[in-house]
């Protein structure tokens, strides 16, 4: 897990990264961090038959190019913090290795949800799910989606199951929304025990009330410890029967921030990245922030 205090995003010059870059500027300020504009590309003589060489002038164009998707990128996140400390870096790398490498060393990673390479028909570029499967910190993908808002507009949500990883996007969560001076809205969703398998019993009825008591305690010993120490949060609790990703992805529109963890309690152990967790950074209507 990264320790670092940068926060750290990832342009190509589309309209999505731009957003992106304006985003994660108005964060790195909020939490006081230097922001760091990474803009990856490879030399297309890599891809080219040796035999055939490129002239001078087209490196040099490339450049020229990287430098001004750098420099456009560097002056919107200005426009949004004038006095924020803002480095750019170009290397000579594949995008989405690039960024886990700075990952390493950032507190966040911050991509737009699409880019200038994918294809129209795809709900989220490539680099934001790969970035969230393996990234060393927590990584936000920035999207926008004009929903009619839900109840929880203005207010940052996360999704929790009692995982490990949930409680790692419980503290992201409480940061996020104590920094931004907003509310925080902790959602449970809970369905009923299904079979895992052959010669798994399950009973044939089930307690409902008491179920739900379990779920209710449950979620509200995952947060007491953090409101103790966020007491400028305005805390909900939200116990909802149904699909977690669908019942996060629901309650997203208009929120400030959807926070969930990489992996939950139901995920198969040699998956980097849940199900829920792809699920909602492809259909949430928000930001949305994976935490391992």
């Amino acid at each position: 897990m990264s320790t670092g205090t940068t926060v750290v995003v990832g342009v190509d010059g589309s309209a999505d990264s731009l957003r992106a870059a304006e985003w994660a500027a108005a964060d790195a300020a909020r939490r006081g961090r230097p922001l760091s504009i990474v803009h990856a590309y490879l030399w297309p003589a890599m891809y080219a038959p040796m035999a055939v060489p490129l002239p001078p002038s087209f490196e040099e164009n490339l450049r020229e190019a990287a430098e001004h998707v750098l420099g456009e990128a560097a002056q919107r996140a200005r426009s949004v913090a004038p006095s924020l400390d803002v480095s750019t870096d170009m290397p000579m790398q594949q995008a989405t290795a690039a960024l886990v490498d700075a990952s390493r060393h950032a507190a966040t990673v911050v991509v737009g949800n699409r880019g200038r390479g994918g294809f129209t028909g795809l709900l989220l570029g490539s680099v934001g799910v790969e970035l969230a499967a393996h990234a060393a910190c927590p990584v936000v993908v920035v999207r926008h989606e004009d929903r009619p808002h839900s109840a929880d507009a203005g207010r940052v949500l996360v999704g929790v199951d009692g995982s490990h990883d949930a409680e790692h996007a419980l503290r992201f969560a409480f940061e996020q929304a104590s920094f931004r001076g907003v509310g925080l809205t902790v959602v449970h969703a809970y369905q009923w025990p299904v079979s895992t398998g052959p010669g798994d019993m399950i009973p044939l009825v089930y307690d409902e009330e008491g179920l739900q008591d379990n779920e209710r305690r449950a979620l509200a010993e995952s947060v007491t410890g953090w409101i103790g120490k966020y007491p400028d949060v305005d805390v909900r609790r939200a116990m909802v029967r149904g699909q977690p990703a669908a019942v996060l992805a629901e309650l997203s529109a208009g929120a400030e921030l959807l926070v969930v963890g990489s992996r939950g309690r139901g995920g198969f152990t040699g998956l980097l990245l849940g199900s829920t967790s792809q699920a909602v950074i492809h259909h949430a209507a928000c930001p949305v922030a994976v935490v391992r």
